[in-house]
């Protein structure tokens, strides 16, 4: 190390240690102040900062001023998502294109709109000329969300008049459902790449094929044979159709909203929006299952034990066991409670390719976690079992690797999915908003004297 960079180093090094004593003094301060941290109430629910008619989640009921756990449920325009998993799965069609357009034009389309829809999707499907070549493969990334952000990014520059024109809602609508079909050509390329000059793996860069669906394509795009089976596509778009929407209050959908009451670009939006996803609080939880299966699948000898599973959940929760961070993660959710719906209607399929694939034991481990983990939290509690239950991410992340999509893809896959939700609510902000969205941060900095350089 030079004498500058030990110097650098010591610089940071010093005052960091002053920053991270001021901070903790601001976040002593919430409670005083009466700040809802994360804009969440007391009791748990969510500040009201808008209507939206797109999405809405219930996992509990209010009864005498108090929360009442019920079974979760997910609508989309106000239709329960399980009837639209049974309405396509009963026709035995995909059903993720479907569920596109009721989210982003409001309503169910007849046979013919939506074979239109398809069919311009297949359109709207292929970059810009040279965009692959000069966007995506000269600077590749080792993290593909960073790499599709900043793709959603490049895009503002090949779009003849990319700033929101609020008297166009059409050029938006035209914007909106060209990256809903591009967007699965730009996560495999950016894989592609990252496999290609970070792997040491040859550069495959397949092209999409007509009458394929989303899913279909997406399975065609990251493998080498391009091949899939039936079974497999219909569980991938069904994983789709699960992840598309979740409510204007959740952080990416929200991310989205704010960079557009600002009357910034769509792009500009959904770019802000995959930035949030990426989080791991967020999206990248589903990785974050598969990482702490792989400890628990290791670390657990008989994972048929209900003692011994028990014993190391107990661990996770202590921070001695898995990444340390003392997290169950795949179990507790902001608003459902008993259940989860997603979770519910996953798990039922993922079961039967658990039996196809020979994992059916990964898949009895999962149930065994998500049974015994709200006893385990409970034990923390010092109560008999928590309230909690497993989340979409619990079964999600199992039915990927069952898949064969490496896991570095899972979240990238969740990008896909809820561009569906981030397009509509960018449509909806964008044109009944209104105002810009400003919270307000209360100041708690003490007056002081500016004292001059050299009194310092």
């Amino acid at each position: 190390m030079s004498a500058e960079q030990e110097l650098y180093t010591k610089f940071i090094h010093n005052h960091a240690d002053s920053l991270l004593e001021q901070i903790r003094v601001e976040k002593s301060q919430l409670v005083l102040h009466g700040v809802k941290r994360g804009l969440r109430n007391d009791d748990g629910t969510g500040v009201m900062a808008g209507v939206t008619s797109i999405g809405s989640t219930q996992g509990y009921y209010m009864r005498d001023g108090e929360k009442t756990a019920m079974e979760g449920r997910l609508y989309y325009r106000g239709i329960d998502v399980a009837d639209i998993v049974d309405g396509f799965l009963k026709d035995d069609r995909p059903g993720f294109e479907e569920t596109a357009y009721l989210l982003i034009l409001g309503k169910l389309p007849c046979k013919p709109e939506l074979e239109a829809f398809r069919l311009m999707l297949e359109d709207f499907r292929e970059l810009p000329p040279g965009f692959t070549e000069n966007m995506i493969l000269p600077a590749p990334s080792k993290n593909i969300m960073n790499k599709i952000s900043r793709s959603i990014l490049a895009l503002y520059s090949y779009d003849d008049s990319p700033e929101l024109n609020e008297r166009d809602i059409e050029g938006e609508l035209t914007k909106a459902l060209k990256l809903l079909a591009c967007c699965p050509i730009i996560v495999a390329h950016a894989y592609a790449a990252k496999r290609h000059y970070f792997d040491g793996e040859g550069l495959y860069l397949h092209r999409s094929q007509p009458g394929y669906s989303m899913a279909e394509n997406f399975l065609h795009s990251v493998g080498h044979d391009n091949s899939f089976t039936k079974e497999e596509a219909r569980l991938l778009d069904l994983c789709m159709v699960l992840h598309a929407e979740h409510g204007g209050g959740n952080n990416s959908a929200f991310s989205c909203r704010v960079l557009t009451s600002s009357g910034t670009d769509i792009y500009s939006a959904i770019s802000a929006a995959i930035g949030s996803l990426k989080g791991p609080r967020h999206g990248g939880a589903n990785e974050k299952v598969i990482e702490m299966f792989d400890y628990i699948k290791k670390d657990v000898k008989d994972w048929k034990d209900d003692d011994e599973v028990s014993r190391y959940l107990d661990k996770i929760l202590s921070g001695e066991a898995a990444s340390g961070d003392g997290l169950i993660y795949g179990m507790g959710h902001a608003i459902y409670t008993i259940s989860d719906p997603r979770s519910i209607m996953l798990k039922e399929l993922a079961r039967n390719l658990a039996s196809n694939k020979g994992m059916s034991d990964e898949f009895y481990l999962l149930e065994t976690v998500e049974r015994l983990a709200p006893y385990a939290l409970g034990r923390r509690k010092g109560i008999k079992k928590a309230e909690i239950c497993a989340n979409v991410d619990m079964y999600s992340g199992l039915v990927y690797e069952m898949l064969g999509i490496p896991q570095e893809l899972y979240t990238p896959l969740f990008v896909i999915a809820r561009m569906a939700g981030w397009c509509a609510h960018r449509l909806e902000e964008a044109w009944g908003g209104g105002r810009i969205i400003r919270p307000a941060y209360k100041a708690i900095a003490l007056d002081k004297d500016y004292v001059p350089l050299e009194h310092r």
